[in-house]
């Protein structure tokens, strides 16, 4: 039994992987798109459902990375190096939180808008000190206007995607939901 969990979490972490790798491509490699609709966020929030904390962290933070690698987009440093920390701590945080919290829809949105909050957060960490290193100054307005409001389109589609998936997931038994 332990084998088939193992296996599980390692084959949803590869398509989440995937998912992160491709879906920025359905922004037609317009930058200004991708950063209203945050695409790659979405695999990282499955990653922590699907897989937990430690699969999770492993998707988030390679993501960016691995992409910027393969087709140059997020430039590695600063962005794909901030959104690692930013990606990995969605993950961790939606993969303990689900795990805590009962497997009720009220508690999946709470899972997803606290995730939402704590990778925010180490954003703008991750940004002061990835600023900090070129010379640049980054200041609160910044990371204000630049992850809460100019993502505002971002957060209302991962608001209605990811826990209509994740509620299909759990119908499907694919994951674990509420007891019945």
């Amino acid at each position: 039994m332990k084998n088939k969990n193992l296996t599980l979490k390692l084959v949803y972490a590869a398509v989440c992987l995937a998912l992160a790798l491709v879906l920025p491509f359905l922004t037609g490699q317009i930058p200004q798109i991708g950063k209203l609709l945050s695409p790659m966020h979405i695999p990282a929030f499955l990653a922590g459902f699907l897989c937990g904390p430690v699969w999770g962290l492993c998707v988030g933070f390679v993501a960016p990375l691995l992409r910027s690698a393969l087709f140059g987009m997020p430039v590695l440093f600063p962005m794909a190096t901030m959104m690692a920390f930013e990606l990995a701590t969605y993950a961790v945080a939606c993969g303990i939180l689900y795990r805590i919290f009962p497997k009720k829809i009220p508690h999946i949105y709470c899972t997803l808008l606290i995730s939402m909050l704590c990778g925010r957060i180490v954003y703008g960490i991750a940004a002061m000190v990835c600023f900090g290193i070129t010379g640049a100054g980054y200041s609160l307005a910044a990371w204000f206007s630049g992850t809460i409001t100019g993502a505002i389109p971002g957060i209302i589609l991962h608001l209605i995607l990811v826990p209509v998936i994740v509620i299909a997931l759990q119908r499907a038994e694919l994951i674990p939901g509420e007891e019945k």
